[in-house]
């Protein structure tokens, strides 16, 4: 081959390899001032799959921020190449300040951008990633804010140029807080140690708000579900805010069922959030409308917080839209939930509904609401009631009252039994009323609610049989009558050891969602209680706690009348603190149940 050909040869290869190859070895210093990769291509108009997360997001002097980058969601790729900067909030193009610390030097390594030693943190290899960590050292007189920039490469076509990241703010800083990011992107607010977008404040007197949990404020509470709505000149202004990984929304709706409802979406996507109008046909998925009628949009990320804003027309008609008009009365639905690249997903907690309907453009209020409704709230007091309380204290008279009130009868019956048959009468009852309502409600069976309505339907089984069961007992003499004995506690026991297993599962249904894990030690105490009582009744009649009547009458009792009456008295004190107890956990599940 001539000369002339091996340089032709070469410069082809040269040309031809130099877009794919790049810079595998991530020595790319060249790129400290826009970030962009030497690819030879544009980068991704597409929002990022990946992002920076940040272990504080407030600093001194001196301090240490560790720095993650990491894909989105679990359907994003690997990564291979990738450059973190820190820079001044609101100066893209001023340049890296402060510098990193690597944790892993197999996979990353330090540049020099901005003739700082080690202010930039980039790839070794082209090997593929799906995090990487380093640590950020803060500067002597650093700026006010600190935003987090990065670049990430999928592979040389497809990469992400100076992504903004999220926001760190020096301690003690008393410059006002940038605006919230547009829809463009620019900018992004400063987490929650920062002035919140939205307030309580005006709640009632200027505009109308639907709050959870009640009288909470946005301002000052990070859990805080938010919405406001007043009227302007030219419609109304909805304010909308919320914690979620996702998404949050509300819907305007006739009635208090989701389906065929209006709808309002704000759905982060990376490090932004899109605002849309949507429509729900039934129960499916949200329709977003093809054109957009919303205006004067404006969100903020605030540490795990979705804030939005916008504006509507009271009425839409002129632009031939089918959405509700805002002088009409509806309900309220505010939901949130987890979205992956941009699209929602089903709100993992029922929706809070507003307890009566409302119209937009009335005059302000401060409303109340529920994420549970009434029928399931019942359902759940119920069955409680049945198988924490009434089951609970009829066994106890059935097993350890049997010989007292020996000469007292009770319409016609021994005491005892006619207090057991009446507490299980009521079981029966309540379990019968509280098993229906759940269908009532539903219209049907559950598909999302696990193994709690499997288990409902098996103690209401079992509740059935025990007073069938009861019903053909054998005389007391039958040599059958043991085995209806054994039967009828076996059947008992079972249905209680289920019913308190479905309650444990029914207090985490989304329906009736109670806050854990308060509830749930509420609930462990109850049963607690109750086993604590039933081993005191049993040590007392095995006689370890005061002996009981069948110990005694085996010894030679001077004062019989004296004994006898002191077990008895001792066996009340008992039942009654039980009872007092029993009740006392009772109502403060209920008063949950309320509250929710």
């Amino acid at each position: 081959m001539t000369s002339k050909g091996q340089m032709t040869l070469w410069l082809f290869l040269t040309l031809y390899l130099l877009p794919g190859e790049c810079y595998p070895s991530g020595k790319v210093t060249e790129s400290c001032g826009d970030m962009m990769p030497v690819h030879g291509h544009d980068p991704s108009p597409q929002i990022s799959p990946y992002n920076i997360t940040l272990d504080k997001y407030q600093y001194h002097v001196g301090d240490q921020i560790r720095v993650t980058l990491s894909m989105t969601s679990t359907g994003s790729s690997h990564f291979k190449g990738f450059l973190i900067e820190a820079r001044a909030q609101g100066r893209r193009n001023s340049g890296a300040v402060g510098s990193f610390t690597l944790v892993d030097p197999g996979i990353s390594q330090l540049l020099d951008c901005n003739d700082i030693k080690g202010s930039a943190v980039s790839h070794t290899s082209s090997s593929k990633k799906t995090e990487v960590q380093a640590i950020w050292t803060v500067p002597n007189n650093p700026p006010a804010r600190i935003q987090f920039m990065f670049t990430v490469v999928q592979k040389t076509k497809l990469f992400w140029a100076m992504v903004p990241g999220p926001v760190a703010t020096l301690k003690g800083t008393t410059a006002e807080p940038p605006p919230p990011t547009t829809r463009d992107g620019t900018t992004t607010t400063p987490p929650a140690v920062l002035p919140s977008l939205f307030s309580a404040e005006e709640c009632g007197t200027s505009k109308s708000c639907l709050r959870d949990p009640v009288n909470c404020d946005p301002k000052t509470d990070l859990s805080c579900n938010f919405l406001s709505f007043r009227t302007a000149e030219q419609g109304v202004q909805f304010e909308l805010s919320g914690p979620a990984d996702g998404y949050v929304s509300f819907a305007l709706s006739f009635d208090k069922w989701m389906g065929n409802d209006d709808v309002y979406m704000c759905v982060r996507n990376g490090d932004r959030v899109k605002i849309s109008a949507a429509y729900v046909v039934g129960r499916t998925h949200p329709e977003v409308a093809a054109e957009n009628v919303l205006r004067d949009t404006a969100w903020a990320l605030t540490d795990g917080v979705i804030q939005c804003r916008f504006s509507r027309d009271v009425n839409l008609d002129r632009l031939n839209q089918s959405r509700f008009r805002l002088d009409h009365s509806y309900f309220l639905f505010l939901a949130n939930g987890r979205a992956e690249r941009g699209v929602i997903h089903r709100h993992g907690r029922q929706p809070l509904i507003s307890s009566r309907q409302i119209v937009i453009t009335g005059p302000p209020e401060d409303l109340e609401g529920s994420r549970s409704p009434l029928l399931v709230k019942f359902h759940g007091i119920f069955m409680l009631v049945a198988w924490m309380t009434t089951v609970s204290t009829g066994v106890i008279f059935a097993r350890y009252f049997k010989l007292d009130w020996p000469e007292s009868s009770l319409f016609g019956q021994r005491v005892w039994f006619q207090v057991h048959r009446a507490l299980m009468a009521m079981t029966v009852v309540l379990t019968g009323v509280g098993f229906i309502l759940p269908f009532v409600y539903r219209g049907g069976w559950s598909k999302r609610a696990g193994s709690h309505p499997y288990l409902g339907c098996t103690v209401m089984a079992l509740a059935v049989i025990q007073p069938i069961m009861a019903l053909l007992r054998p005389a007391p003499d039958s040599s059958r009558r043991p085995i209806f004995n054994w039967m009828h506690l076996g059947a008992g026991t079972i249905a209680q050891i289920l019913a308190v297993a479905a309650i444990f599962l029914g207090i985490h249904q989304q329906a009736l969602l109670l806050p854990a894990p308060c509830s749930t030690g509420v609930l462990a105490g109850f049963v607690v209680w109750g086993v604590l009582a039933d081993l005191v009744f049993e040590l007392h009649s095995r006689g370890y706690i005061f002996p009981g009547r069948e110990e005694e009458e085996d010894k030679e009792a001077i004062f019989p009348s004296s004994t006898e009456a002191n077990e008895f008295r001792f066996k009340r004190i008992a039942l009654g603190v039980f009872l007092c107890g029993n009740l006392a956990f009772l109502a403060t599940l209920i008063t949950m149940i309320s509250n929710v």
